[in-house]
This record gives structure tokens, C-alpha cells and sequence, in this order.
């Protein structure tokens, strides 16, 4: 894009320039002159210019031309989007998106079991009785960024897993049971949801777990495959050494034996002489 065109769509806004800002551009017009890229004629114009400049786009072209650039107008705020990187969790927080996320998860003498790909709602209840349930948070969705998940266990066990990152606050007591605090307290990166735990167990437990999600098969499998390509590589450089090494050996060989034939062979000669001429 153009300089004309940039001023048409609007990227150097009409804001009023400062005093500071005009120095800056005589200063650089001034290095163009003693540096030879202007004459005193061509300064002088400019010059005046400058100081009769009263906004940014007046002054943006008197250093157009110029390669240092005299006055940067201020930044343009982007309404353009920008994808979200892949694996941040800016793309994990979907902001209010609770529809689809179901805010009950009920196992009376049963069980239940959220993992993969699912939303986690603002706020979720969870109720074990004489039952277990399961909540794996590790590919999950977050409608907020700080969600909540009461958990009521009676006779029952609620087992939560979040991934590393994802900041715990337990807020639940257990009766005769078990309320696990132990990932409380552990800071969480920046951007990542917020999971507060609250409820009872009474008879029973609410297990709280920060674990690794496991590689798919697949990429186990591509791994197995990269180690043994590199130990295959090691192997075959090993082997390529060992050989060249066993090469040189009997090149060297096969030199000391052929030397050692000619040295007989001349002492034969010599004796054969000696014995000829009497020697």
C-alpha cells in the first residue's frame, strides 16, 4: 500500500503534532543535508514547512522520501482478529458459551463420566450417591474464566482431573469422608481457568488429581518410531566406523605383507649375486 493510499484509508490519523515532534523532523532533515541527500534550497522548504506543520499528516511526508523516517504517528488499534495459537488456553476460555454444557452430572447407585472434548458450565453440580462419577477437565472447554463445580459425594466418590496449569481452590469438607485439598494452592499460568471445588462428602470422597493428558497411540507410536530411527542411526554410525576402522586394518596388512615380500625378494637377489660373482 502506498503512502496516499495509507493516508486515504485512514492509518495516519489527523492528530495535532507537538513541538517535540517537529524537532524531530528538522533534526532528521537536518542529517539528509549532511549527508548530501538534499540541497539548501530543497532544506529551507522543508524547514519551513515543518514548523508551520500543525498535525501528523502534514509532517509525514516532508521525511517521506528520507530513510529515516521523521515522526512515527501513533499505533492504529487492529479491529482485525487474529487466530488464537494453537494449544493456548485463550482458546480454551469461550466466554459464556454455556450452551450444550449440561450443569448436572447425577450417579444414584450408578455412574457418570465427562472427559474429552466438553464444555465445563460457570457452575456444575455433581451428586454421587452410593455411585461414582468421573469429570476430566484435561481437553476440556471453560464457559468462564473461573468456573465452578460443586460436588456432593454420600456413600459415593467424585474423582476430578485437571491439567498442569489450571489454578485449584477446594473449598469442600468431608463428614466422616474425604475432600482432597491437596492441589490447592498451586499458582496457575497466565490465561488459564480458575476451578473452584466446593461441597460435601459424607461417607465418601471427592478426589482432586492434576495430571498429564497421555499421547494417543498414534503419536506413542510415532515417537517409538523417531527413538528407534535415532538408535538405528546410532547403530548404523557405529557399524559404518567399526567397518572403515577394519578396512584400514587390512589395508595396513596388505602393505606390511607386500613390503615384507619385496624386502625378500631383494635379499634373494642379493644372495643369488653374492653367490654368482663369489663373493
Amino acid at each position: 500500500m502506498t503512502d496516499d493510499a495509507a493516508d486515504a484509508a485512514g492509518t495516519t490519523p489527523d492528530l495535532r503534532a507537538s513541538d517535540a515532534d517537529r524537532e524531530r523532523v528538522a533534526e532528521v532533515l537536518r542529517d539528509a543535508v549532511a549527508e548530501g541527500r538534499l540541497d539548501m534550497t530543497e532544506f529551507e522548504e522543508r524547514l519551513d514547512a515543518t514548523y508551520k506543520a500543525r498535525t501528523y499528516r502534514e509532517l509525514a511526508p516532508i521525511t517521506r522520501d528520507l530513510p529515516v523516517a521523521g515522526v512515527t504517528p501513533p499505533p492504529v488499534v487492529s479491529l482485525h482478529k487474529d487466530p488464537v495459537p494453537e494449544g493456548s488456553w485463550a482458546g480454551r476460555v469461550v466466554g459464556g458459551a454455556d450452551s450444550g454444557a449440561a450443569p448436572w452430572a447425577v450417579a444414584v447407585m450408578s455412574g457418570f463420566e465427562r472427559k474429552g472434548r466438553w464444555v465445563v458450565p460457570r457452575r456444575m453440580n455433581c451428586v454421587a450417591f452410593w455411585g461414582g462419577g468421573e469429570l476430566d477437565l484435561r481437553q476440556a472447554d471453560f464457559s468462564a474464566g473461573e468456573v465452578e463445580i460443586n460436588c456432593v459425594a454420600v456413600m459415593g466418590g467424585i474423582q476430578i482431573t485437571v491439567p498442569p496449569g489450571v489454578e485449584i481452590v477446594v473449598r469442600g469438607i468431608g463428614i466422616m469422608g474425604g475432600f482432597d485439598h491437596r492441589e490447592a494452592g498451586v499458582p496457575g499460568d497466565p490465561g488459564a481457568p480458575r476451578v473452584i471445588v466446593t461441597g460435601v462428602a459424607f461417607w465418601g470422597g471427592v478426589g482432586i488429581e492434576r495430571k498429564k493428558l497421555r499421547a494417543s497411540k498414534a503419536e506413542r507410536r510415532r515417537e517409538r518410531e523417531a527413538r528407534r530411527g535415532l538408535r538405528d542411526d546410532a547403530h548404523g554410525a557405529v557399524h559404518g566406523a567399526h567397518r572403515r576402522m577394519l578396512e584400514d586394518h587390512r589395508d595396513l596388512v596388505r602393505e606390511q605383507r607386500r613390503e615384507a615380500r619385496e624386502e625378500y625378494r631383494e635379499e634373494r637377489r642379493d644372495r643369488r649375486d653374492r653367490r654368482r660373482y663369489g663373493e
